[in-house]
């Protein structure tokens, strides 16, 4: 059973590297194979990556998309790791940045994305606090 995608009016999708704009209308597609996916919202370009949790998201999201860049984006994820878990008190969070390093150490990416968004989201709420 394949991935059932559906894209809004517009919407950017990158799969394997490659970056497709849907027309004007929904669309549906179906990914019958595995492939490297990601809709355009959880995509972060460079300049976005402007906190803590955001530093540790972008070299997964690299190591995820383009498997040439693995090496070199390793050293940076792993730097940016663990300056974010030195500075978080929550044992619940520390515990996500656990199983991030363990999801990226077994080259599942995406899960280790999916968790990390869990890291954004923690993070935002405690930032909205301060504001």
């Amino acid at each position: 059973m394949g991935l059932k995608l559906s894209l809004k009016p517009n919407e950017k999708i990158a799969i394997n590297g490659a970056v497709l704009t849907n027309g004007h209308k929904r669309t549906q597609l179906m990914v019958e194979n595995q492939a490297r996916i990601l809709r355009e919202s959880d995509i972060i370009q460079e300049e976005e990556a402007n906190t803590p949790a955001k530093r540790v998201y972008l070299p997964i999201m690299l190591m995820y998309l383009e498997p040439d860049c693995r090496k070199e984006c390793h050293g940076d994820f792993a730097r940016r790791l663990s300056e974010f878990i030195e500075v978080v008190d929550d044992p619940e969070c520390q515990t996500k940045c656990l199983s991030i390093a363990a999801h990226v150490a077994n080259e599942d990416y995406y899960k280790a994305l999916a968790e990390c968004r869990h890291l954004m989201n923690y993070e935002k709420e405690r930032l909205s606090h301060v504001a």
